[in-house]
């Protein structure tokens, strides 16, 4: 034991005989004392005063160990709320994508239906200038036969 921490001891042993050799307060069933307060503060400053360094040393640690606590919490507070935006993000994402699947679909499903649409027309369109070639081409050869008619006609 260093002479600091012997001091101490002593201080707190004379703050002990003190209170031994008080006098009771008369009537007092919690046994109270009378104790001069001048002499109590000053050995309590004292004590104070030859505290080994380690207990000061104990407060600092203490005092940065609340400070380390405090900044990992906000460190994860941080880290949650920048976790918490990276989700929303994320589902905003997932949002649009699902969306974009969705029109990309529907855009399919209008440009199929369109294409038979315009397969059909063009079928039709088809249809129809081979009917109207049909006719005239048929129409022409009658044409040709009655012209081949009337020049038999006239030969004879």
């Amino acid at each position: 034991m260093d002479r600091l921490d012997k001091r101490v001891e002593d201080l707190i042993l004379e703050l002990q005989d003190m209170v031994n050799d008080a006098k009771g307060v008369p009537m007092s069933r919690d046994k109270k004392v009378i104790i001069s307060g001048d002499r109590i503060f000053d050995i309590l400053d004292e004590i104070e005063d030859n505290l080994p360094t380690e207990i000061s040393v104990a407060k600092n640690i203490v005092a940065d160990r609340d400070a380390i606590i405090e900044e990992a919490k906000r460190n994860a507070d941080e880290i949650i709320r920048q976790a918490e935006e990276r989700r929303k993000i994320m589902v905003s994402q997932h949002e649009v994508t699902i969306a974009a699947e969705a029109k990309a679909k529907e855009i399919e499903k209008d440009a199929k239906k369109k294409s038979i649409e315009m397969h059909k027309a063009a079928n039709s369109y088809v249809e129809d200038i081979m009917r109207r070639t049909d006719e005239s081409i048929t129409s022409y050869a009658q044409e040709i036969r009655k012209a081949r008619q009337n020049l038999k006609s006239s030969m004879k």
